[in-house]
């Protein structure tokens, strides 16, 4: 994020700070529920909000939102507490939001959705909705709570919020469109009382006209600016045959901007351990062959399984038990008893020697700060080799052996989240990443209820 834009930040959350006076100035009055350390509030004070309410249990969390918003001029502000004890609010207000706790619906989780007790707390939201009558409200969750698997719960949710006298809508938005490089998929459920003229006239905000790439918000990283080569599928892709799933941000006919670390996916940036320490071409040749087998079905039901030195002698000619044991002591494969040979490395996120993912200083988005944090680093320095054959190579030669990348730090992760430079974070490291990997992305925040606005106002 350009630093014009914090300075603009700054300007308007210092003008709209609250006072727990509701003026002539203020456009609308709203509660914060599940709270976290305040990504919804920034956004709803700049655009002329006053909160007169919040509601979080996570004490740390409270810690750093009471820091940030709770002033002495402000201090009668109502802190709600559980919502589980909420009902109907000693004052009105016009807009309820909240981030209701995600981990039900998250690939992160355990997929419980409502049987899992943080699920069940929609329905305290649906409670607290019904009670209240606010002209509008934003929920936020994650894009799983879309997919097939979670498709009677979705419904769920908006029939019951439709039951309580609302119009209902619902979309995914990503934040990189709305100005921030993270690659973040979240759905926000906006509801507008059934009784407001043009109710049904609400839509979702376009994305923005900025497209930032990591330099211009993570500090300490070199800016660069060079043309990008275009490949045909055939240089990038073996047998030129594109992978099925690609993410949103990778090309298929440019060279990554990202480099994984991985030893059970390849592609043209995934590094290998025996690309990272000295192996033979023989040992590399019986890696690459375990990789392209381990998960072929004839081979087994999961995604991914130990090959017997059997079945690894119909597949290299010549092999000898030796060769492995060697590729073990390196630390590279590991024997597992009555099964076979697999990697040492066998889950993906974990990466190599701590290290998951490296994004260049001039990619478009890191992938989504989770909560639960990621191995991913960004490198210092640019790389301008646009030769898909040297690629990985100079990469690991001028960047990863030179110790050329560094860690996401927490300050990091509340940029990334658009969160301004001002923002008092909490002192521990880890539950700083936590609180900003949990946290709603304050760009979008803004331009969804700036719609809003034009609808209840």
């Amino acid at each position: 994020m350009e630093t014009d834009t914090y300075a603009q930040q700054l300007e308007l959350f210092q003008l709209f700070q609250p006072t727990n006076v509701i003026s002539c100035q203020t456009k609308f009055t709203f509660v914060d529920l599940f709270a976290g350390i305040g990504g919804f509030r920034i956004p709803l004070e700049e655009l002329g909000g006053i909160c007169l309410g919040y509601s979080e249990i996570d004490k740390e969390a409270i810690k750093v939102y009471q820091k940030n918003f709770i002033r002495d001029v402000n201090a009668n502000e109502a802190y709600l507490g559980d919502i589980t004890k909420l009902n109907k609010l000693p004052f009105e207000i016009d807009v309820l939001v909240g981030g209701v706790p995600c981990q039900p619906w998250s690939i992160a989780g355990k997929l419980q959705g409502l049987d899992d007790p943080r699920g069940q707390l929609w329905i305290d939201v649906f409670r607290v909705v019904k009670a209240n009558q606010p002209k509008a409200f934003i929920f936020e969750n994650v894009k799983g709570l879309t997919e097939p698997r979670n498709r009677k719960s979705l419904e769920y949710i908006l029939n019951h919020l439709t039951e309580a006298g609302y119009v209902v809508k619902y979309q995914v938005l990503n934040s990189y469109d709305f100005g921030l490089p993270q690659d973040r998929d979240r759905i926000f459920i906006v509801g507008i009382k059934n009784d407001i003229e043009n109710c049904w006239g609400f839509t979702f905000p376009k994305p923005i006209d900025k497209q930032p790439k990591l330099y211009d918000v993570i500090p300490g990283i070199q800016r660069s600016n060079y043309p990008k080569k275009k490949f045909p599928p055939e240089v990038l892709f073996a047998d030129g045959k594109i992978p099925a799933y690609r993410g949103r941000f990778q090309k298929i006919d440019e060279l990554n901007d990202f480099f994984i670390f991985a030893d059970i996916r390849d592609g043209h940036t995934t590094i290998h351990s025996w690309d990272l320490i000295e192996t033979t071409a023989r040992e590399k040749f019986i890696c690459q062959t375990i990789l392209k087998n381990r998960r072929k079905k004839v081979y087994g039901p999961k995604d991914g399984n130990p090959l017997s030195f059997k079945i690894l002698e119909t597949l290299i000619s010549s092999l000898k038990a030796e060769e492995l044991d060697i590729l073990i002591t390196k630390k590279i494969l590991r024997f597992v008893e009555g099964k076979g040979y697999e990697f040492e490395n066998s889950k993906i996120s974990s990466g190599i020697n701590g290290v998951f993912k490296v994004f260049l200083p001039h990619a478009d988005a890191v992938a989504t700060l989770t909560a639960t944090g990621t191995r991913d680093f960004v490198a210092t320095i640019s790389l301008e080799c646009q030769e898909p054959e040297i690629y990985k190579q100079v990469f690991i030669e001028k960047i990863y052996k030179k110790n050329k990348f560094k860690p996401l730090t927490a300050q990091d992760y509340a940029r990334l989240q658009g969160f301004p430079d001002f923002f008092h974070i909490a002192e521990n490291e880890t539950t700083a990443k936590h609180q900003f990997g949990n946290a709603v992305s304050v760009p979008v925040v803004y331009h969804l209820m700036k719609a809003l606005l034009h609808i209840i106002l």
